[in-house]
C-alpha cells in the first residue's frame, strides 16, 4: 500500500494501481451508471493525446523540463498504444464538470511516467499530477477537448457502419429488381413497384445520414484547448494554445482549430445538440425501415409475407413453431435508446450556467452510449438479417393483380370516374379489376395487356 493525500486529507491505495487519491474519492462517490470512462476507450486514448500535446506545448514554452515532458509523452504514448485503460475506472456520470475524468488520467499518466524515470508511484514531489501533468490546464479546456475528439473518431465507425449497411441494401435492390409487389400508402393498397426499388430506397435512405454525420463531426474540430478555468487561459504561458493545437493536431491526425472565442468555446455545447440531433435521425429512419422489414415479413401464412427474414432463434416458449423478427426488434430498441438520449442531450446543454456547462459527462455518457450502440445495431442489421432476406415472388405477384390499386393505372384512359367505378364494383364483389374490366368492355385486349404488363407495372409509362 501507498499513502496519497489531497488537501482533504490522506488515503491508502494499492501499490499496483496508477490512478490516485482524487480518483478514489470520484469511485467512492460516484457509483452511478456502473459504465466506466474506459468503456469508451478512444475517449481515454484522446484524453492521452491532449495530455501529450499539453506537455509538448509547456516543454516549447518553457515551463516544463524537457526530461519530466519526455516522461509524461511516454506514458501518453502507452495509453494512445491501448495501455492501462483499466485504470480508468471513474464512472462515466459524475459531478465537477469532468473533474474527476481529468484527475484520473493526470494521476495515471503521472505515475506512469514516475516509473518510466525509475520512481515509485506516488513520487509527486518528482512528477505532479496538476504541477506537471495538468500544466497550463484545466478540466474545463481539457476534457471537452478530448470529448470531441473522441466524437469525431468514433463517428468514423459508425459512418462504415452505415456504408456497409447501405451497400447490403442496394445489393438487395439489384437482386429484387423484377420482383413485382404492390406499394402501399396509410397500410392500403396504393400502385405497383418492385421490391427492388423498395429496398434501393432504404439504400438511398441510409447513405444520406452518413453525410448528414460527417457534417456533424466536423463540428467537433473547433476546440477550447488552452482555455484553462473560463477561456482567459490565466496560468497558461504566451502562445501556450495555439501550440497545444498544433501539436495535438500532429499527435491525433485530425485538423482541430483552435477557437476563436475561448470564453464562448469553454460553456457552449451546441456542437453536442447538433451532434446528437443527427444521431437521433439516424435512429428515426433505421427504425422506420425495421418496421418496415417486420411488416413486410408478417405472417407467414396471415400477413403480407413478401420476404423472409432469416430465421434466427425460436419466438415463443408457448407457441411452437413461432420466429420473430428478433433483428428489427433489437434494432427498433437501440434506436429509441438514441432518441431518449438526444432528449438528455438537450437538457444538459440547456443546463449551462454563466461561463461553463458542467453537465458535459452526462452528455458524453449518452453520445458514446448512442454511437456504439447505433454502430453495433448497424452491423447486426446488416450481419444478421439483411444480407441473408429472400423474396417471396408469386406471393407479391399475386398480391398485386389481386389488389383493386391497379385500376389507377386506367385513370388516364377511362378517366376517375369510371375507374373508381371499377374499383367499387371490384370491393363490393371481389372480382378481379381486369376481369371487371374485361366484362363491360372498357378496353381491348391488346389495351389491356399494355397497361397490365409486367413491364408497365413496375416501370409505368403514360398511356392514353
Amino acid at each position: 500500500m501507498r499513502i496519497e493525500h489531497d488537501f482533504l486529507g490522506e488515503r491508502e491505495l494499492p501499490d499496483n494501481v496508477y490512478y490516485g487519491v482524487q480518483t478514489l474519492r470520484a469511485l467512492e462517490n460516484f457509483h452511478i451508471t456502473g459504465t466506466a470512462i474506459s468503456s469508451s476507450p478512444t475517449f481515454i486514448t484522446s484524453m492521452a493525446m491532449v495530455k501529450k500535446a499539453a506537455a509538448l506545448a509547456n516543454r516549447d514554452c518553457d515551463v516544463l523540463d524537457d526530461k519530466i515532458a519526455s516522461a509524461i509523452c511516454s506514458a501518453c504514448d502507452d495509453i494512445i498504444a491501448g495501455g492501462l485503460h483499466d485504470q480508468f475506472p471513474v464512472d462515466s456520470i459524475q459531478g465537477g464538470a469532468g473533474t474527476s475524468t481529468n484527475m484520473n488520467a493526470n494521476e495515471v499518466i503521472a505515475n506512469r511516467a514516475l516509473e518510466i524515470l525509475g520512481y515509485a508511484k506516488g513520487r509527486y514531489d518528482v512528477i505532479h499530477p496538476n504541477d506537471h501533468v495538468n500544466l497550463s490546464q484545466s478540466t474545463n479546456d481539457a476534457y471537452p477537448t478530448a470529448f470531441r475528439l473522441s466524437l469525431y473518431r468514433d463517428a468514423q465507425a459508425l459512418m462504415t457502419a452505415l456504408a456497409e449497411l447501405q451497400a447490403s441494401f442496394s445489393a438487395k435492390g439489384a437482386e429484387f429488381a423484377h420482383v413485382l409487389k404492390m406499394g402501399r400508402t396509410q397500410l392500403q393498397d396504393a400502385v405497383p413497384m418492385t421490391l427492388g426499388q423498395e429496398f434501393d430506397a432504404f439504400a438511398v435512405n441510409v447513405g444520406e445520414d452518413i453525410k448528414r454525420l460527417d457534417e456533424a463531426r466536423r463540428l467537433m474540430l473547433e476546440i477550447n484547448l488552452g482555455a484553462t478555468a473560463i477561456g482567459t487561459s490565466i496560468n497558461a504561458p504566451e502562445g501556450y494554445p495555439q501550440q497545444a493545437v498544433d501539436h495535438l493536431r500532429t499527435i491525433s491526425g485530425i485538423d482541430v482549430v483552435l477557437s476563436q472565442n475561448l470564453i464562448e468555446a469553454t460553456w457552449d455545447t451546441g456542437g453536442y445538440v447538433q451532434f446528437s440531433g443527427v444521431l437521433k435521425r439516424v435512429a428515426v429512419k433505421l427504425s422506420k425501415i425495421c418496421n418496415d422489414l417486420r411488416l413486410l415479413s408478417s405472417g407467414p401464412r396471415t400477413g403480407l409475407n413478401e420476404i423472409n427474414l432469416p430465421r434466427l432463434q425460436p419466438g415463443s416458449s408457448i407457441m411452437p413453431g413461432k420466429v420473430n423478427p428478433v433483428i428489427p426488434e433489437v434494432v427498433n430498441q437501440v434506436c429509441f435508446l438514441v432518441i431518449g438520449n438526444d432528449v438528455t442531450v438537450s437538457f444538459a446543454a440547456e443546463a449551462g450556467q454563466l461561463q461553463l456547462n458542467v453537465m458535459e459527462p452526462v452528455i458524453a455518457h449518452c453520445l458514446f452510449e448512442s454511437l456504439r450502440t447505433l454502430t453495433r445495431a448497424c452491423d447486426t442489421l446488416r450481419e444478421k438479417c439483411v444480407t441473408g432476406i429472400t423474396a417471396n415472388a408469386d406471393r407479391t405477384r399475386e398480391m398485386v393483380f389481386g389488389s383493386i390499386g391497379i385500376v389507377t393505372a386506367l385513370n388516364p384512359i377511362l378517366g376517375y370516374e369510371t375507374s373508381a367505378s371499377v374499383a367499387k364494383e371490384a370491393f363490393e364483389t371481389g372480382d378481379n379489376v381486369i376481369d371487371i374490366v374485361k366484362r363491360r368492355g372498357l378496353l381491348s385486349e391488346d389495351q389491356l395487356a399494355q397497361v397490365f404488363s409486367i413491364d408497365n407495372l413496375m416501370h409505368p409509362r403514360f398511356i392514353r
